[in-house]
């Protein structure tokens, strides 16, 4: 079930109608730039897959098709006239309903949110996006207020996953990530404030990265503060690394936004990973495996060693962070109720309830306590990386489990981040992290490899995700003939 990738022009004869929705982004660009078919068409096409085969995953809480296809006329027009806006004209793009979208409702998950709005904003990746020529689809599933590593809410149901409906996508991005894996357009915005794009990706078999804090600004600012980052979620490391391109930038609106890149996130891509310094840490030093998890890492691990990588086994030498994490997590969700009517709380995902009441209420001194926790932790990671280039790990320690279950069945605990204990640590440190398919289970399942780098490293991390792409010829995972979702 595993496809290579080419970035080559598709044929023409046989990359149209349906077929175009199993395209990169990388590959309709190149098909429009040598008019073998037209943005039109592959918003058709993405349409027509999105009738197909959404229902069984229910990746989307709105489909706009008239909007999505006067932009892609629009589009279309352009590309005839030799006049495209950006490089992103023309691609099929969805949003997850957290982030603000002109026109559309963001219901982010919720029944405290109402849709007639208004709607006259757009978040700052989505403004660049609309910059940049691309074909708004809709808005993808999202848990309330993004708060989980699944994706399920009160409002909107449960996210399946591409391999198997009946399994989970992870979460809070796991719209995203089943749209992407079924051809439901080729790539998604998604947003990570423990895990939430990294998570689906490895349980989906695709591509992401949680860049920098403060590479994509966000706007309005996210309740969870610093630890929330926008992150593009895609087939192919290549795809992944044009999105951030698009979508980098300053925004005024973002008092922590990042000046724009002052170059391309596609230059140097293909420069492989010889020389590199690699830390390879199998478990963090506190944490279980799949045994099959480990083995397809491992396996990993060696492919970028034998590109020339060097690679030594080694933890980073902190302890698990969770604690600290809940508390600043929790107390992140108990402020987005304030913008809320009294008896908000008994409306909310009861579990969500739970977290605010019993985590996210403690005094400014635990708040204190746990930011110390995180700053120590940035330090160390800091002297890390003057030793290692980067950190890899698993990107999950598990498979993606049953869906509507808020953990794996028998899991000790209820909480997203006793199983998600390799995302959560470095959105403390705000570094960038990427995950990329590194094989399948016995099962046929996916798995994904974790890539961390230093701060403002976020090139590099992508370096080495396409190197083991390239040489792994695991390039993406796509059921493209859904054989599993059609069950």
């Amino acid at each position: 079930m595993t496809e290579p990738m080419t970035d080559q022009m598709p044929d023409p004869m046989t990359a149209s109608g349906s077929d175009l929705s199993a395209l990169t982004a990388a590959e309709l660009l190149a098909g429009y730039r040598a008019g073998a078919f037209t943005p039109l068409d592959a918003t058709r096409s993405v349409l027509d897959t999105i009738d197909e085969r959404d229902p069984a995953v229910n990746a989307f809480v709105r489909v706009d098709p008239d909007g999505a296809l006067a932009q892609a006329t629009a589009s279309t027009e352009r590309w005839r006239a030799g006049h495209p806006l950006g490089s992103a004209d023309g691609v099929p793009t969805s949003v997850k309903d957290i982030l603000w979208t002109a026109g559309l409702p963001t219901i982010r998950g919720t029944w405290l949110i109402d849709e007639p709005g208004p709607w006259p904003e757009d978040a700052p990746a989505v403004a660049r996006l609309r910059e940049a020529g691309a074909v708004i689809i809709g808005k993808t599933t999202t848990p309330e207020f993004a708060w989980k590593g699944v994706t399920d809410s009160l409002r909107h149901g449960s996210t399946g996953n591409p391999w198997d409906p009946g399994l989970t996508s992870g979460g809070s991005s796991g719209g995203a990530a089943a749209a992407v894996g079924l051809g439901m357009g080729p790539w998604a915005l998604g947003t990570d404030g423990g895990g939430s794009v990294r998570i689906p990706a490895s349980f989906t078999g695709t591509v992401t990265i949680k860049p920098t804090y403060g590479l994509i600004p966000l706007y309005p600012a996210s309740p969870f503060g610093t630890l929330s980052h926008a992150g593009p979620m895609t087939r192919t490391v290549t795809d992944a690394a044009a999105l951030l391109d698009v979508i980098a930038g300053f925004d005024s609106r973002d008092w922590s936004a990042m000046p724009t890149p002052g170059a391309s996130f596609l230059a140097g891509l293909d420069d492989g990973v010889e020389g590199l310094r690699i830390g390879f840490s199998p478990t963090l030093g506190y944490v279980e495996n799949d045994p099959e998890v480990e083995r397809l890492v491992r396996e990993a691990v060696a492919v970028l060693e034998s590109e020339g990588a060097q690679v030594e086994e080694v933890d980073p030498g902190f302890t698990d962070p969770v604690e600290a994490f809940e508390v600043l997590w929790f107390c992140g969700a108990s402020k987005v109720l304030d913008a809320y009517p009294p008896g908000a709380i008994d409306k909310i995902d009861p579990l969500l309830r739970e977290g605010i009441e019993t985590k996210g209420r403690g005094s400014a001194a635990d708040y204190l306590d746990a930011t110390a926790v995180r700053m120590d932790l940035g330090r160390l990671m800091g002297r890390f990386h003057e030793t290692y280039d980067l950190l890899v790990t698993p990107t999950m320690p598990i498979t993606a489990f049953e869906r509507g279950l808020q953990a794996p069945m028998g899991w000790p605990s209820q909480w997203w981040p006793s199983w998600t204990p390799y995302t959560y640590p470095f959105n403390m440190t705000q570094q960038p992290a990427a995950s990329v398919p590194c094989g399948t289970t016995g099962a046929g399942l996916p798995v994904g490899l974790q890539i961390v780098g230093a701060r403002h490293d976020d090139a590099r991390v992508l370096r080495a995700a396409r190197a083991y792409e390239r040489a792994s010829g695991e390039l993406f995972v796509r059921p493209v003939d859904n054989s599993r979702g059609a069950r």
